[in-house]
């Protein structure tokens, strides 16, 4: 029996994978990764290779990529002591410094202000302050341009179920291939599946391809830990969406073309920024929105999302998508078909 539509508690996102079915590498092409294709509303499935999905869509929709890059945000050190420490940069704690940072360090017991972290000759890390959840406050000293301090020595943060260090192939297949703004700890993994001749067919096709930004957070990663989801402490994500996208999304509506979101993150910043009759609106800020069943969806009409993990947001969105009960059977289709899991995994897309 499912949970009933007024509650869904944490419990009822959970699922069984076994270990193999996690994906730790890539596939070898980004467009030969399986789709799932779901049909929300029969619960009927397909399985499909994800550059079908340039069929699946058609002329006049407009397909919403998240254009966000992520950067080399985990940096390793060693403390005064000479113990290794890590720091995880998350974003600039204020506008206008590109020096001040907040971050999550490692351990965090020994990393309290004034505290220093050695990571090269020409960068240390400063412990400032201490915010809540033990987010730290973080100073980057370098006599060269930080950025070029945190391109040399950072390492692309993957996730931690993957279990390994980044790998020369993370460097590029860890990153959409329309990215652009940097500024995320963690890809928006649905679009890792594209390649810039598929796009370029979809487009080709008279789809409306644009662009909005999203920097994921490290939050993304984070289960629900509480059994009432409505008691969650949702992160916060920032997000930008420029006069344009807003006007070209808006066209497409009025036309009658359906919004295709390439991922959880577009999904997010579309409902954040849509007023309660759909209208798109431009503009910059931060995003804890928290979708998740029961939600009536007001910009979005399809979703391409890869499979993510047990009791998290993102599932929880997905489901409030394309209903409870179809995706989480689609989710045990999935497991017994062998398909591949989380960020490296398979994709599906819920029509």
């Amino acid at each position: 029996m499912s949970p009933g539509p007024e509650f869904y508690p944490t419990a009822a996102f959970d699922y069984e994978l076994p270990a193999d079915r996690i994906a730790r590498y890539p596939a070898q092409r980004r467009d030969e990764s399986r789709l799932l294709v779901l049909h929300r509303d029969t619960g009927a499935l397909e399985h499909r290779v994800f550059r079908d999905i340039a069929e699946l869509i058609p002329p006049g929709d407009a397909l919403v990529l998240n254009e966000t890059r992520v950067f080399p945000a985990r940096l390793i050190g060693r403390r005064p002591s000479g113990a290794e420490a890590e720091v995880l940069l998350l974003h600039p704690h204020v506008e206008t410094s590109d020096r001040d940072w907040t971050a999550l360090v490692r351990p965090g017991a020994k990393l309290k202000p004034g505290r220093t972290i050695e990571v090269g000759d020409d960068l240390s890390v400063e412990i400032l302050d201490v915010l809540e959840g033990g987010v730290r406050v973080v100073r980057l000293h370098s006599k060269q341009d930080v950025e070029q301090a945190i391109a040399k020595y950072g390492r692309i943060p993957l996730p931690p179920y993957l279990e390994r260090e980044a790998e020369a192939e993370d460097i590029e297949r860890y990153q959409t291939v329309y990215a652009r703004e940097r500024g995320s700890v963690a890809a928006p993994t649905a679009g890792l599946h594209f390649t810039a001749p598929l796009l370029a067919r979809i487009e080709a096709n008279g789809v409306k391809l644009v662009r909005i930004v999203l920097h994921v957070g490290v939050g993304t990663f984070r289960p629900v830990e509480v059994e009432d989801p409505e008691q969650h402490a949702m992160h916060a994500e920032h997000y930008a969406v420029s006069e344009a996208a807003a006007r070209e999304l808006n066209e497409v509506r009025a036309a009658g073309g359906r919004i295709w979101a390439v991922g959880t993150t577009v999904v997010r910043t579309l409902e954040t920024v849509a007023d309660a009759n759909g209208v798109i609106h431009a503009g910059t800020g931060w995003t804890q929105i928290f979708i998740r069943p029961p939600y009536s969806f007001k910009a979005v009409d399809r979703l391409i999302t890869n499979f993510h993990l047990p009791r998290s947001t993102l599932l929880m969105l997905v489901c409030a998508f394309g209903g409870y009960d179809h995706v989480m059977a689609a989710y045990r289709t999935a497991v017994e078909a062998g398909y591949r899991f989380y960020s490296y995994g398979d994709a599906m897309v819920i029509l």
